[in-house]
C-alpha cells in the first residue's frame, strides 16, 4: 500500500515503496449514476457483543483510564510535520489484564478548527498485516478538505508487535513466503522449508505468546485507545487489511462507531490463505493490461509488437531466471524472487511504463549489459534481500505479519496441499500461480488461533470505496465486504490501483469520503466514479 514508514508497509498485501509508489491518475469529479445522499440511519448488530459488556471485564478500568503523555514522534518527518506521539499501555491477553502488558505507540494530527467545529477523533489504519501506522495521520490530512480537517483528530497506531508498538522480531533474515515456488520439486521443497523455518523461528522464541496477536485482540487495542482519548465514540479511516479490522471493531464495539470508511476492502469471509489465491489471477490479468500497453510502444521497451509476445517475453525471462539468474544493483532474482518484483509491479496501472522499464532492465541485464535499478527498485530489492536488524527491518514486520495471520487464520500444514494447488494454477496463472498458493507459514505453526474468527455481519452505516482492477483485495474481494456490511454504500472506482483514497488523484472518490465524514450522509445508492482518461495517461 502507499502509506507506510518503511520500505515495504506489509509483505501480505500492501507492498509500496515509501519512496516511489504512485497513485492512480486524477479523476473527473463527476460521478456516473451517482445519488444525492441520504441520512445515515439506526443500525441493529447481529452477533457480538455490545461495548459496555466487552469492556466490563474485570481489570481493564486501568487500561481504559490511563494518562496519555504527548511528545515529539522519533520520526523526524513526523515531528516537523506537527505530529505528536504517545505511548498507550494495553493487555498482551485481555483474558487476564493482571498479566503481561505491552506498550503501544499512537500518533495524533490535531483537528486544525476551532472546539465549536470538532467532531472528535478518527482511527486509522494503513493496512498489512505490518503496516506502518504512525505516518497515516499524515498522509490522511493531506487528502481532506479544509472542513473535514477542521473536524477531525487523525489518530495512527503501529499495531501490537509492530514498529513501536512492542516490536516482534523473530530473527527472520529473509521473506520466505511471498516467494514464487518455481519450476522443480527442488525449488518447491526450498521454498517450503523456509516457510516451516519461519514458523519454527517464531515459535520457538515467542511460544504462546503468539496465539495474542490476533485481529480480535488488535481491535480492543483500538477501543482502549479510543477511551485512553476520552471520546465516547470514534470513527474509522481503514485501507486493505484496515477494512478488515475496522469490519471486527465495528461487530465487536457496534455503540462506540461513528462514520466508517473501508477503502480497498477484502471479503472478511476469504480473510487469510484464499484471498492471498485470489491474487493469482488478478496479477495475471494486470500483467495483460501492461501487455496491451507495452505492444505498441515497442520502438521504446523492445519487449514484443503484440500483447502475447508481451507476455511470452515476460514468462520466457522468468523461465530462464531458474537456470541464471539475474544479477542486479548486487542481488540475484530467480524463478522465486522474480515474481515478487513483477507482483508490486503491477499495482497501478499508472505504473505501466515503469512495470515496462523494469522488464527491459532486466532482460538488459540477462544479456550481461551494465545497469543500474531504478531508486524504487533499489528500495524494493533492499526490502526483500537486506532484513537484518541493521538494515530495512522488514524481517521484524514480517514476522509481525505472520504473528496476526496465523493468530487469525489456520493454513494446511501438508506441503503437497501447496504442491497440488499450484501445479492446478500454473495452467492459467504462469507466473503467479507458484507465488500465490506457496507454502504458508501458518500451517506450520504450533499455536493456533485462540478466538474463532469474527463473522462480520450488520447495517452499520459504511461507505466503501473500491478499484476495479485491484490486485491486491480484489474487486470481488471488496464485493464480498459489501455484503457483509450490509449497510455499506460502494464507490467504484474504474482503474486498477491499491489504496484508493491516500494514494489515488481520484477527485470523485475523494469527494465522496469527505462528503461523508464531513455530514455522516451516505449515497442513496452505489455508484461509479467516471474515469479522467485526459491525466495521467503515461502508464495508460
Amino acid at each position: 500500500m502507499k502509506t507506510t514508514t518503511g520500505p515495504l508497509s506489509a509483505i501480505g498485501l500492501t507492498l509500496a515503496l515509501a519512496a516511489g509508489a504512485a497513485g492512480c491518475a486524477a479523476q473527473d469529479s463527476s460521478s456516473a449514476g451517482a445519488e444525492k445522499p441520504a441520512s445515515a440511519r439506526e443500525t441493529t448488530v447481529t452477533q457480538e457483543t455490545t461495548v459496555t459488556r466487552e469492556a466490563a471485564t474485570k481489570g481493564l478500568d486501568r487500561f481504559y483510564r490511563q494518562r496519555l503523555d504527548w511528545g515529539p514522534c522519533k520520526d523526524p518527518a513526523l515531528a516537523e510535520s506537527g505530529t505528536r506521539c504517545a505511548k498507550v499501555i494495553v493487555p498482551l491477553d485481555y483474558a487476564a489484564p493482571k498479566g503481561p502488558t505491552l506498550s503501544l505507540t499512537i500518533s495524533r494530527l490535531k483537528a486544525t478548527g476551532a472546539k465549536s467545529e470538532r467532531r472528535g477523533i478518527i482511527q486509522t489504519n494503513p493496512g498489512g498485516p505490518g503496516g506502518h501506522g504512525l505516518g497515516m495521520p499524515v498522509q490522511l490530512r493531506a487528502k481532506m478538505t479544509p472542513e473535514v480537517a477542521a473536524a477531525y483528530d487523525v489518530i495512527g497506531m503501529d499495531t501490537r508487535g509492530l514498529g513501536e508498538s512492542s516490536p516482534l522480531d523473530c530473527g527472520l533474515d529473509s521473506i520466505s513466503w511471498f516467494r514464487g515456488a518455481g519450476f522443480d520439486r527442488a525449488s518447491f521443497d526450498r521454498v517450503a522449508k523456509k516457510s516451516a523455518d519461519d514458523a519454527r523461528k517464531c515459535e520457538a522464541k515467542y511460544g504462546d505468546r503468539l496465539a495474542h496477536y490476533s485481529t480480535r485482540n488488535i481491535a480492543r487495542d483500538v477501543d482502549v485507545v479510543r477511551g485512553a482519548l476520552g471520546e465516547r465514540r470514534t470513527s474509522w479511516f481503514g485501507q486493505s487489511y484496515g477494512t478488515y479490522l475496522g469490519a471486527v471493531y465495528a461487530q465487536m464495539f457496534p455503540g462506540r462507531l461513528d462514520r466508517i470508511v473501508l477503502d480497498s476492502a477484502m471479503n472478511p469471509r476469504d480473510y487469510g490463505l484464499k484471498m492471498f489465491q485470489a491474487m493469482g489471477p488478478a496479477n495475471e490479468k494486470a500483467l495483460d493490461d501492461v501487455a496491451r500497453w507495452a505492444a505498441p510502444r515497442d520502438a521504446t521497451y523492445r519487449l514484443g509488437k503484440t500483447p502475447a509476445a508481451v507476455r511470452a517475453t515476460v514468462e520466457g525471462l522468468v523461465r530462464r531466471s531458474a537456470q541464471r539468474p539475474i544479477e542486479i544493483g548486487g542481488d540475484r532474482l530467480d524463478q522465486e524472487t522474480l515474481p515478487f518484483v513483477l507482483y508490486f509491479l503491477g499495482t497501478d496501472d499508472v505504473d505501466n511504463a515503469e512495470y515496462a522499464r523494469t522488464v527491459r532492465l532486466f532482460l538488459d541485464a540477462e544479456a550481461g549489459k551494465a545497469v543500474e535499478p531504478s531508486e524504487r527498485l533499489a528500495g524494493l530489492l533492499g526490502a526483500m534481500f537486506r532484513t537484518g536488524p541493521d538494515q530495512t527491518g522488514t524481517g521484524r514486520d514480517y514476522a509481525n505479519t505472520l504473528a496476526i495471520l496465523c493468530a487469525d487464520t489456520t493454513a494446511p500444514g501438508d506441503a503437497e496441499w501447496y504442491r497440488k494447488a499450484i501445479e492446478k494454477a500454473r495452467a492459467k496463472q504462469p507466473v503467479f500461480g507458484p507465488f500465490h498458493n506457496a507454502p504458508m507459514p501458518c500451517g506450520w505453526w504450533k499455536q493456533k488461533p485462540s478466538e474463532p474468527p469474527t463473522k462480520i455481519d450488520n447495517d452499520r452505516p459504511v461507505l466503501q470505496i473500491q478499484a476495479t482492477g485491484d490486485t491486491r483485495t480484489t474487486y470481488e474481494q471488496g464485493l464480498g465486504m459489501h455484503k457483509a456490511m450490509r449497510g455499506s454504500k460502494l464507490v467504484t472506482v474504474p482503474v486498477r490501483t491499491h489504496a484508493v483514497y491516500t494514494g489515488c488523484a481520484n477527485a470523485c472518490a475523494d469527494k465522496a469520503v469527505n462528503d461523508y465524514l464531513l455530514t455522516g450522509e451516505l449515497p442513496r445508492e452505489d455508484y461509479t466514479c467516471a474515469r479522467d482518461e485526459g491525466k495521467g495517461k503515461e502508464g495508460r
